[in-house]
């Protein structure tokens, strides 16, 4: 992102077809946009760049937004926990067990009196600390979340953002005296997710209740978010758990409730991983010549392309700088390129970025006190008024927000499609869409015929969906028994 010298036009330039070749895309763009590093040299861990660091923090900062007015309270916890923590509850260890990395050694070889996990996610290192702090049904609701980093020791092939050792999130944990406000929670929560990560990051999610062998260790019932990614996978998003008082009573979580009578209470936990909801993000807004980023959560909403001609350039500088100042005084994260290079070179690089608005100027607006916009989303270029710009900018801000939404979810449209075989099923995935089928249930009882669905067509139960009710008919596809749910099939990441 530097503005020092000129760059050559090879690094400014980006073109690969991303519907045909969608993985090449997607690598390509990370090291040209300046995104990540994968040279760092450990397999997993990736050093985000400034571009993507300024987007993620702008999309903590949504999200966080939402929280704080949803009354849950930011606090940080340290970032190892003690085995001993981490094995209090069965489930939810032997879940997480082959993932975790351990300290074992400090200093020159000394052995620590305990192992020590890099949390893979916080409820046995918050839990323990929940059994002092909660006494009486006066402290319920607590709702309190953390952003920070978890570690886990991913055996697939990863890439940048999307699949990696360490990743960056929110992690929400809550605490209610009775599983009725338990369920309003991750109904809440899934509110939560339509609200920032479609409304404000522009992505369409089907949202369904995980089967019994899909959920999170140690819980009752997980529920999350896919999305749909360019290569007709899809890809899980946010998701939230209902953990019952399964961890209350294993972290000897305790309450005196209003009849005086000490009971365990009642806990979720919700977790949106910002780094791979941005590596969703750009992946389905981005096209063949770069990133296409929402003007909400763009780390420059406006870059300034200065047009010198002849003996003039110092009056045009003048009149951008003056440009810039009043839109920053707007409140508009903008940015004035000066930088020694020529206009093509600029408009080629900050279109590969993805900022939404261009804005330029040269001799000619100067004398007609305007500017020319250009948006990123549609490519189409418009002279306006320098008069009541902030308004324009912001107006136009809205529209190409509201066009990536409307074209993400274009891709929605047919995408799910009945089957009820096989067959069927392999034809969906093989085109890059959703099946939805009779199936016999979502219990353990069903985990055979999901491991046939995996074996047969490469695809996995994502679950029953939470935001209609649809009734079963017929039998399963698999083993014919009367079917009990209809649930969706689809190849995923």
């Amino acid at each position: 992102m530097s503005n020092g010298g000129k760059k050559s036009n090879k690094q400014a330039i980006f073109s690969i077809n991303k519907e045909e070749n969608f993985p090449e895309w997607y690598g390509e763009i990370c090291k040209v946009a300046e995104l990540a590093d994968v040279r760092y040299g450990v397999k997993g861990f990736t050093p985000f760049l400034p571009w993507s660091t300024m987007t993620m923090n702008l999309m903590f900062n949504l999200l966080e937004e939402v929280l704080q007015r949803k009354k849950h309270l930011p606090m940080l916890f340290p970032t190892v926990i003690p085995e001993s923590s981490l094995t209090k509850e069965a489930d939810h260890v032997e879940g997480f067990t082959p993932q975790v990395f351990w300290i074992k050694e400090f200093g020159d070889g000394q052995e620590l009196e305990e192992r020590l996990a890099l949390r893979p996610t916080s409820e046995t290192a918050i839990y323990p600390m929940y059994s002092l702090w909660i006494r009486s049904w006066r402290d319920l609701p607590l709702k309190r979340y953390q952003r920070c980093s978890v570690f886990r020791s991913e055996v697939k092939s990863t890439r940048p953002f999307l699949r990696g050792r360490e990743f960056l999130w929110i992690e929400s944990h809550n605490v209610f005296a009775t599983h009725d406000e338990v369920l309003a929670q991750v109904m809440e929560d899934l509110e939560t997710t339509k609200e920032v990560v479609t409304e404000e990051y522009g992505l369409p999610v089907l949202t369904f209740k995980r089967t019994q062998w899909d959920k999170f260790p140690g819980g009752l019932n997980t529920y999350a978010a896919d999305s749909l990614m360019p290569d007709g996978k899809v890809i899980q998003l946010p998701s939230t758990h209902d953990l019952g008082d399964n961890f209350a009573k294993a972290f000897d979580i305790k309450f005196l409730d209003e009849n005086n009578e000490t009971v365990h209470p009642f806990q979720t936990c919700y977790g949106p991983a910002i780094s791979r909801i941005f590596g969703a993000m750009i992946s389905i807004h981005g096209d063949d010549k770069g990133l296409r980023l929402p003007f909400r959560i763009a780390p420059y909403q406006v870059v300034i392309v200065p047009i010198f001609r002849g003996t003039d350039e110092d009056k045009v500088m003048e009149y951008c700088r003056g440009i810039e100042s009043k839109l920053r005084k707007s409140g508009i994260r903008v940015h004035l390129d000066d930088c020694d290079a020529t206009p093509g070179w600029k408009f080629n690089y900050w279109e590969m970025k993805g900022v939404p608005i261009r804005l330029e100027a040269g001799p000619r607006d100067m004398k007609k006190q305007q500017v020319v916009l250009f948006r990123r989303d549609l490519l189409e270029r418009k002279s306006v008024e320098l008069d009541g710009l902030a308004k324009r900018v912001r107006n136009l801000g809205k529209e190409i927000d509201k066009n990536l939404r409307a074209m993400a979810e274009a891709k929605f449209e047919g995408l799910i499609v009945d089957a009820d075989t096989m067959g069927g099923i392999s034809d969906a995935l093989d085109q890059g869409k959703i099946a939805r089928i009779p199936f016999c249930t979502i219990e353990m009882e069903g985990l055979a015929c999901d491991e046939e669905i995996k074996d047969k067509t490469g695809g996995e139960i994502r679950g029953t969906r939470t935001d209609v009710e649809e009734l079963p008919e017929g039998v399963c596809v698999v083993c014919g028994k009367p079917a009990k749910e209809i649930v969706y099939v689809a190849r995923s990441y």
